[in-house]
């Protein structure tokens, strides 16, 4: 048996007991399925990551992709988890029967790609960036695009990529300049260059087709002036021939950390051939490629919180088999003759340990709530019931990217502690934990860029009803809670919690209204990390409410959440106070002045 880097336990009780995966399976989308189906399900794609994915975790650190004679080399790897998984239906599972997909629901999908994450974060990226290309061309391609490149996408033979970044541009897309111009032969001439490309490039996999945003000559300026591309490596020729279409591998980018996860250069046109097609209407590829933002950014939430997962489970069989110092006794002194007592038994070790626990079920049921929503929006039985989940899906998004990001490299780094030396050595593993977690607030929009999301647009957004909505979520969960004799305390701290944020949003909003926006987003980042923790005490409240009811594992399954349930209400919610003064003091420090620049 492998070491232990995820619970399967707490994953199918998340699953079932706390976000009722029966509900969603009763509906007409997803009534071929039932609980046995999907337990075994996810039960192979466990016995696949212990066999293909965990056992070279380390490796694929140690020898990473490297770029040669203008082709990216991976590790052997890439070329399984493309293949096995496309036969696995890993990669087509949330997608129709029609076009060769399970019609799982994504709350399930997302339970199995949690596992494969924990297990090695290098590789289920590979994949899943080819089901979000795959997903691109369903939604909004025409039948050309969807019958050449979706069948060989979703059984893992070709690979997929999202290219929106430009070395000029950044994260700012408005000021992309690739270019595309239209032909007379259906296709548009592709010129320009991607950088940051995960995915882009390997030796295994005989074709890769990006998804690629360019700007039409003559398109307005801006992000409206934006459209939608495929443009394959190599295109199809004739019969079932593949030709190269002038998309040259630049580079790659020698990283920090997910070493085996390549990520490159891209170079569009350099021999004036590079061909691309059209997805959709002209001008509306951000549109587009926004629509499956959301999938994306659970995803990004789910890799960080798999990845403080596995961490955990490694700082955790390290406590409880390192020996060193001795409890002290009654008189505040320590016994040289007794036995040195395991680190678990210390309790800053403990609450290390305890630290590193909240983060990673807190954040593991938040990421499947989220996918939960995005199954209630696929499946809407009303446009009124679609509304509501849509805008609870838009409200939290932000926050289910960013915090597992943050918190879960906090999570990380205190398993780093609990070694002590050892963390910081690579005979052991966090390092490369550590390593590997660093990019996650960065992917798909920086911490800075979802704050401002959040701030700006979600709590604004309807005239706040977004907000007002999952207040009202939050408050079912008070009102459960409040009949529960254990957690009535609790639930009295979460509604305090809430009176709060209405009194910073109070403070904040007359900035807004008044024009002066830069004031009013000038602490989002703070902003952000405060209502991520009272997401995180909702979370664990409701976790609360579930252990409390029992159930079908031990007793000491259910008293370890709650136990854990008040560190986070002990140690982690009260961070918000402090956030809270920060956020309602009038100082603008940060705000560019003449006469206070940064030396």
């Amino acid at each position: 048996m492998p070491e232990k880097y995820v619970d399967v336990d707490t994953l199918k009780y998340m699953l079932y007991d706390v976000h009722n995966l029966q509900n969603l399976l009763s509906r007409k989308r997803f009534e071929d399925h039932d609980k046995e189906s999907l337990d075994m399900f996810i039960d192979s794609v466990k016995e696949f990551a212990d066999r293909e994915l965990f056992p070279f975790f380390k490796e694929m650190d140690e020898n990473p992709a490297y770029h040669k004679d203008g082709k990216v080399f991976v590790h052997e790897q890439v070329k399984t988890m493309m293949y096995k998984g496309g036969e696995m239906g890993l990669i087509s599972a949330p997608f129709d029967y029609e076009i060769g997909g399970l019609q799982i629901p994504l709350l399930a999908q997302t339970v199995a790609y949690y596992i494969l994450d924990a297990a090695n974060n290098h590789l289920p990226g590979y994949a899943a960036l080819t089901q979000g290309a795959a997903e691109l061309i369903i939604h909004f391609g025409n039948e050309f695009l969807n019958e050449t490149y979706v069948p060989n996408m979703l059984s893992g033979v070709w690979g997929g990529t999202m290219c929106l970044t430009e070395p000029q541009a950044g994260s700012s897309l408005s000021d992309i300049i690739t270019k595309a111009t239209p032909t007379d032969e259906g296709h548009y001439n592709i010129s320009g260059q991607k950088i940051f490309i995960s995915g882009g490039d390997n030796d295994f996999t005989e074709n890769v087709v990006h998804l690629v945003l360019a700007r039409i000559e003559g398109a307005p300026k801006g992000t409206k002036g934006i459209s939608l591309f495929v443009v394959p490596k190599n295109r199809p020729a004739e019969g079932d021939a593949l030709e190269w279409n002038d998309v040259t591998t630049v580079a790659d980018f020698q990283k920090l950390g997910q070493r085996g996860y390549c990520t490159t250069h891209l170079g569009f046109g350099d021999k004036g051939d590079c061909r691309g097609w059209l997805v959709g209407e002209p001008n509306k590829g951000l549109h587009y490629m926004f629509l499956m933002m959301n999938a994306a950014r659970i995803a990004v939430g789910r890799g960080a919180s798999a990845i403080a997962s596995a961490a955990y489970h490694a700082s955790l069989e390290y406590a409880n088999e390192r020996p060193q110092g001795r409890k002290l006794s009654a008189d505040g002194k320590k016994n040289p003759d007794e036995q040195q007592s395991l680190i678990i038994e210390h309790p800053d070790v403990r609450r290390m340990l305890l630290m590193q626990k909240s983060v990673v079920e807190g954040t593991m049921s938040l990421v499947l709530l989220a996918a939960k929503y995005y199954d209630l929006i696929e499946t809407a039985e009303s446009p009124e019931e679609k509304e509501k989940y849509q805008l609870l899906l838009e409200m939290i998004i932000p926050i289910v990217k960013t915090y597992p990001s943050e918190a879960g490299l906090q999570s990380v780094n205190n398993g780093v502690q609990t070694l002590g030396g050892y963390g910081f050595c690579a005979d052991y593993i966090l390092q490369q934990y550590l390593r590997d977690i660093r990019i996650f607030s960065i992917y798909e929009g920086t911490t800075g860029i979802q704050s401002q999301d959040l701030l700006g647009r979600k709590v604004t957004m309807k005239n706040g009803k977004a907000l007002e909505l999952l207040s009202q979520e939050i408050m079912a969960t008070i009102q459960t809670a409040s009949g529960i004799p254990a957690l009535q305390s609790h639930a009295k701290i979460m509604g305090d919690k809430l009176k709060l944020t209405q009194k910073i949003l109070g403070h904040l909003m007359p900035h807004a209204m008044q024009g002066n926006f830069e004031r009013y987003l000038a602490d989002a980042s703070i902003f952000m990390e405060y209502l991520s923790l009272v997401l995180m005490g909702w979370t664990w409240l409701d976790l609360g409410i579930s252990a409390s009811k029992g159930g079908a594992y031990s007793d000491e399954f259910y008293e370890s959440k709650l136990h854990t349930m008040k560190y986070f209400f002990t140690y982690e919610l009260p961070k918000t106070s402090g956030l809270a003064e920060i956020l309602m003091n009038d100082e603008t420090l940060t705000i560019k002045s003449e006469s206070e620049p940064i030396q």
